[in-house]
């Protein structure tokens, strides 16, 4: 997969781009040591105060390209999938039509009933000097007030505060397709001997070798459901749609944690975190960031992949960003600035599910969510007594497989 993104021209160019640009700002982030002690730092000039501005500006560079090779990912990717290298013409959606046509037509849309009503002289004849006015001719009695009168109606806004809860932070980054199997089976080639060599004139052929296993990844199921009385559905509007909505979360909240960390015992699906034969780069005495770039360059070298993600737990995230120089000086930005949420130009999926103290480093390219149905809801009242009882059971579930074709594509970055 990653190998056809490579032969993508204007990707390759970026790429090359990027690793050269990571490439300058490692050796001098190496240069200044665990401590960060810009004297150390001989190949940029200046105090410490220029040199963490020299790390900013080239961090910055490396952002802006590193952001351009995940358009141009994108790009190769779609293209791959569609099995064509060209854009496909087509006419403008009618959606976008439609407002263009609503906008050449908002000049003829006759006037609202208020437009008409302040525009009509019953309105303007009765103008005073500060607005509308008229004289009522009353004799003030007992006052009118909320405490002895009319209160005043209170009403709901309609919005509803959704409970603190972790968002979907990793599922968005995995590339997603359909399986109509229990399994998603696959062939790995596990062997590749290569003896190819230069051969003399009626010299022996040196043998080579190949051989390819059968790899299988269960289709797994997640489910949950809710009970919920008959008046609830009946009478209050949204109340389906918000338990509707709501679960369909749950059930996606619950895999987004299940293909970082799930165990692979039935019925969990098999997590990155647990795949066989994934890297391992210990932090030891790096520096964070010096780590997760010796996880990129595994997975480029072992791996032979891109690595294009990096996901972390936000308290890990917060000790790279608050790192500083020996004499103090912050090395991702001032307080002031929210700074960016990558790495090596690399994005940072920041997730609660992740094992603190562990990150991970991976070629998004060699995973898969494969749907074998997705989230379905439905709503029976034939569970236990709740049909005397007035109840609804609202329950949701969803199968899918989560597959990693090549594992030397994921890296773990441990004592981070």
């Amino acid at each position: 997969m990653s190998d056809t993104l490579i032969e993508f021209p204007a990707l390759k160019e970026a790429q090359e781009k990027l690793d050269a640009k990571n490439k300058e700002l490692f050796a001098v982030l190496d240069e200044a040591g665990p401590d960060y002690d810009m004297k150390l730092v001989k190949s940029v000039q200046g105090d410490t105060a220029a040199k963490v501005a020299w790390i900013q500006a080239k961090n910055a560079e490396i952002d802006e390209i590193g952001k351009e090779v995940e358009g141009y990912r994108q790009v190769a990717k779609a293209a791959a999938r569609r099995g064509a290298a060209g854009k496909e013409g087509g006419s403008e959606p009618d959606g976008t039509k439609g407002r263009r046509h609503g906008n050449a037509d908002v000049s003829e849309l006759p006037a609202s009933f208020g437009e008409l009503f302040v525009k009509s002289k019953a309105f303007t004849a009765r103008q005073g000097q500060s607005g509308p006015e008229a004289t009522l001719d009353l004799d003030l009695k007992t006052l009118m007030q909320t405490s002895a009168g009319w209160l005043p109606e209170t009403t709901r806004t309609g919005r509803i505060v959704d409970f603190a809860t972790r968002p979907i932070q990793v599922l968005d980054f995995i590339p997603t397709t359909n399986t109509g199997q229990a399994a998603v089976v696959y062939m790995e080639e596990t062997t590749f001997t290569n003896n190819a060599a230069e051969t003399a004139e009626a010299g022996t052929y040196a043998e080579s070798a190949l051989a390819l296993t059968e790899m299988s990844s269960p289709v797994r199921k997640i489910a949950t459901f809710i009970p919920i009385t008959d008046e609830q559905m009946e009478d209050v509007d949204q109340a389906r749609g918000y338990v509707d909505n709501r679960l369909r979360f749950m059930l996606r909240q619950r895999m987004d944690s299940q293909v970082l960390v799930g165990n692979g015992t039935a019925p969990n699906l098999r997590g990155l975190n647990n795949i066989v034969g994934i890297q391992t780069q210990a932090k030891g005495t790096d520096p964070t960031p010096d780590a997760f770039y010796k996880a990129m360059t595994k997975i480029r070298v072992t791996g032979r992949a891109i690595p294009d993600l990096h996901v972390m737990h936000p308290n890990d995230w917060m000790d790279i960003r608050l790192l500083r120089t020996a004499d103090g000086v912050y090395i991702w930005g001032n307080p002031s600035e929210a700074g960016p949420e990558r790495l090596w130009g690399l994005p940072v999926a920041q997730s609660d599910a992740q094992t603190e103290n562990t990150g991970l480093t991976l070629d998004t390219s060699f995973t898969e969510l494969s749907m074998r149905r997705g989230i379905v809801v439905q709503v029976s009242n034939s569970h236990g007594t709740y049909f005397v009882e007035g109840k609804q059971a609202v329950r949701a579930d969803v199968r899918a497989a989560f597959i990693v074709y090549r594992p030397g594509a994921v890296c773990t970055v441990t004592g981070i």
